[in-house]
């Protein structure tokens, strides 16, 4: 069965999956790079993270370094870029542990979802939302929702008419209502961040 034909059976749901064609999960070999650029952009807008990712490519010549090259950049040239100290090190740490523990494809590939969250948050700056977008953009994963990402929150609080004053009663909706889309989690969450940004104000 195909996600939109599933995700399609939730009425409230529909107008999102129509409003759009289909989304494409894709997988990525850059596992390093990619956890390296989630790191930097937390807590930006998206243009300063882009910003602030492309000087890193320029560091090596524009193309994505390997993790021992990123070892070997000074701290200070990182903070050139417009990192934080604390990012230089949560850097740094993702290209020790690739090098140590092992980052690549092929090892993610073979674990479960929570494995690989269990796994990439024992990195001392990737948290579990980190980890999450990971499954999803890089590693292709098509189950994955992400209740702690405030995006989604919003989106589901207009979509649903939730409210989140009680906050444990709110999580229990938002599991409840996101248990319906599995085993096509992801997919959701792309359309209602689609749809999210799209949205008309009112």
């Amino acid at each position: 069965m195909s996600y939109t034909l599933h995700l399609s059976k939730d009425k409230k749901f529909k107008k999102l999956v129509d409003s759009r064609d289909p989304f494409v999960l894709k997988k990525r070999k850059d596992i390093t790079v990619y956890l390296c650029a989630s790191i930097m952009s937390q807590q930006l807008s998206t243009k300063v993270a882009d910003v602030i990712y492309k000087r890193f490519l320029d560091l090596y010549g524009g193309k994505p370094p390997v993790a021992q090259q990123i070892i070997d950049t000074a701290p200070e040239v990182l903070r050139g870029i417009g990192l934080s100290n604390a990012k230089v090190t949560y850097v740094q740490n993702v290209a020790r542990f690739a090098i140590e523990e092992g980052l690549d494809l092929k090892t993610l590939d073979k674990m479960s979802n929570e494995e690989v969250i269990l796994y990439l948050t024992r990195i001392k700056g990737v948290g579990k939302w980190t980890a999450e977008m990971l499954l999803m953009f890089a590693l292709g994963r098509e189950d994955v929702f992400s209740i702690d990402d405030l995006g989604l929150q919003n989106a589901m609080i207009k979509v649903y008419k939730l409210d989140r004053e009680d906050k444990k009663q709110f999580r229990e909706k938002l599991l409840s209502i996101s248990s319906k889309w599995s085993p096509f989690r992801t997919y959701a969450c792309l359309h209602l961040w689609h749809w999210k940004d799209n949205t008309p104000l009112k």
